[in-house]
């Protein structure tokens, strides 16, 4: 049986955070329901979900297997220089978020790459990615020892992809085990928490954020970083990896 991963509470602004605590796979506690948490993946259909570009779910890419969302390894598909499918094949929600907590547990395959992607334009997506490959945000999910795109600190796990390396206080488990992710985006302002630690502190708009923009592999990107109401994506980059107890909770606009 899957171990539950543990989701800290979060303060954002007031104590309105739930109490961590060990739930059944993809449900919610009282404490949960009361602080404005919903389910965003039920354990058993993909309801709420459907592929970046696409009006369903790309099915020989995505499965449910044992209460998660399984990500099937496309070794023999077409892929592009950067690793991703050249026909795309990302899974994105329905609705689209502006200020919110996200938690889920993930675990991937030995050598694997994946991420969850926020703040995703549809339009913009398929406007500058003809694979349907999504644009945005992303929380890095990797296997750091042996994925060959671990030579970069801003690609590991836990990483804003690209843009800022996790900090010190990570601590990631071993591949095959589940690990416990949350990431926070309110206002200008986001986090990025692995296994109830922060690993990732970032504001838009600063001189910090702006330079580590102009350097990125975003920066030919038209309006890439303006703020915008979005989707969240988990990334179909061709490789093993699952995902289960995917829940959000709106906050407040600050």
């Amino acid at each position: 049986m899957f171990a539950v991963g543990c989701h800290p509470p979060m303060m954002v602004g007031s104590s309105t955070g739930a109490p961590a605590m060990m739930t059944a796979p993809n449900t919610l506690s009282a404490a949960e329901r009361a602080a404005g948490w919903r389910l965003l993946f039920d354990g058993s259909t993909f309801d709420g979900w459907r592929g970046l570009g696409y009006d369903s779910v790309p099915s020989a890419h995505w499965k449910i297997e044992n209460g998660a969302i399984k990500k099937v390894p496309t070794g023999q598909v077409a892929r592009l220089p950067d690793g991703q499918p050249a026909a795309g094949g990302d899974l994105m929600t329905k609705d689209v978020f502006r200020d919110f907590e996200l938690a889920w547990d993930w675990k991937i395959a030995t050598a694997g790459n994946s991420g969850v992607k926020y703040n995703v334009s549809e339009e913009l997506s398929i406007a500058q990615a003809p694979n349907h490959a999504a644009l945005g945000f992303e929380y890095q999910l990797l296997d750091d020892s042996l994925s060959d795109d671990n030579q970069l600190p801003s690609h590991l796990a836990g990483a804003l992809y690209d843009l800022i390396a996790p900090n010190a206080s990570k601590r990631l488990m071993p591949v095959g085990q589940w690990n416990a992710s949350r990431l926070v985006f309110r206002g200008n302002h986001g986090e990025h928490w692995l296994n109830g630690s922060k690993v990732v502190d970032f504001d838009l708009g600063t001189p910090r954020m702006d330079s580590l923009l102009a350097k990125s592999k975003y920066r030919r990107i038209p309006h890439f970083a303006d703020r915008r109401t979005g989707h969240i994506v988990l990334q179909d980059h061709g490789d093993e990896v699952y995902f289960r107890n995917i829940k959000i909770r709106t906050l407040s606009t600050p």
